[in-house]
């Protein structure tokens, strides 16, 4: 999620209940602290409209605000009045999530995605990519049919908290998917690991056990897990196949089910910096490690998954990805 920083916020005046269209423009060069939301004559914040009774609001945004909303400027116009069949929240829309998005409006072309954040350092950039801004815990009231949560564990002090939040606004239809690790599998010996190997005991390891609270709130309220592993989170490319395996997961609807995200061709650490080495794409050429003590790790294979949901990789290997031919 994304650190504070000042954005211009929402002038608006006050109308008649008898009104249904609000027009809303945003003005530059003043700002707004996370505590003290826009908010109508009813000191009520913006986003209670969204679900009101009363019809549609109208709204003609030229800029992000620090409210919690903000449109693609090439959408002049929007209405949210209600939330669409196929409209997605993202929450903690990086790298993997902007790519989510893209990939879903491929999917939906007209469908609103949304993108929730802790502060507005980046919402300009997701207006940029179509995407609406929105601060965490500034839409109560709104419920989306698809959610994916991709925040990472840190700087959040109760990340399970916040999956149980996230999961506060799906509306229980299609299909709520939070991002984990491979790091929840207990194995570090170089083993061979799929879906459903053992985890890590909780008590073991702090780290995992915030991540296996967070999958237990997302599975016991019907929502799905994907366990990515490290170059799925590592690499750009990557993050490719890691965003058309989240698309296609909540394509199916599925409840309360794990799945695994990997390509199926382990290679061992020093191995990474050989083919990375040897694709010649940077200048600078990897020495060696500075210690070789510590955890071997694992071997993934997620057939399961892939059989699952008739989903394939972009990219068969991290070679094939580098461009080498193996």
């Amino acid at each position: 999620m994304d650190s504070h920083s000042s954005r211009t916020v929402a002038r608006a005046a006050v109308v008649p209940k008898s009104l249904s269209i609000v027009k809303i423009t945003f003005g530059f060069g003043v700002t707004s602290t996370l505590g003290s939301p826009f908010s109508f004559a009813s000191r009520r914040p913006l986003l209670f409209l969204l679900h009101n009774p009363r019809p549609p609001i109208s709204m003609d945004l030229t800029s992000s605000a620090t409210l919690g909303l903000a449109i693609n400027p090439g959408l002049k116009k929007t209405s949210l009045g209600v939330i669409g069949k196929n409209d997605l929240l993202i929450v903690g829309p990086g790298v993997l999530g902007r790519i989510v998005a893209e990939k879903w409006r491929q999917e939906h072309p007209d469908c609103q995605i949304w993108g929730q954040t802790m502060t507005t350092d980046h919402h300009d950039e997701l207006i940029k990519s179509g995407i609406i801004p929105s601060l965490r815990g500034s839409e109560p009231y709104c419920k989306f049919p698809y959610v994916i949560f991709c925040a990472p564990p840190y700087p959040t002090t109760d990340y399970p908290g916040d999956v149980r939040l996230a999961l506060s606004n799906w509306s229980g239809e299609g299909s709520f998917l939070f991002t984990s690790s491979t790091a929840v599998y207990d194995c570090s010996d170089n083993g061979f690991c799929n879906e459903d190997s053992p985890l890590v005991p909780v008590g073991k390891s702090p780290r995992t056990d915030v991540l296996l609270r967070a999958e237990k709130e997302t599975l016991d309220a019907g929502g799905c897990v994907v366990r990515l592993a490290g170059l799925y989170i590592s690499f750009l490319q990557f993050s490719m196949d890691a965003a058309s395996l989240s698309v296609a997961i909540m394509k199916k609807k599925l409840r309360s089910q794990v799945f695994l995200g990997c390509d199926n061709h382990p290679l061992s650490r020093q191995e990474i910096m050989d083919y990375v080495n040897q694709s010649g794409r940077f200048s600078n050429k990897f020495q060696g490690f500075t210690a070789s003590d510590g955890p071997l790790g694992k071997r993934m294979n997620n057939s399961k998954t892939r059989a699952a949901l008739g989903w394939e990789p972009k990219f068969t290997s991290f070679s094939e990805f580098l461009g080498l031919i193996e």
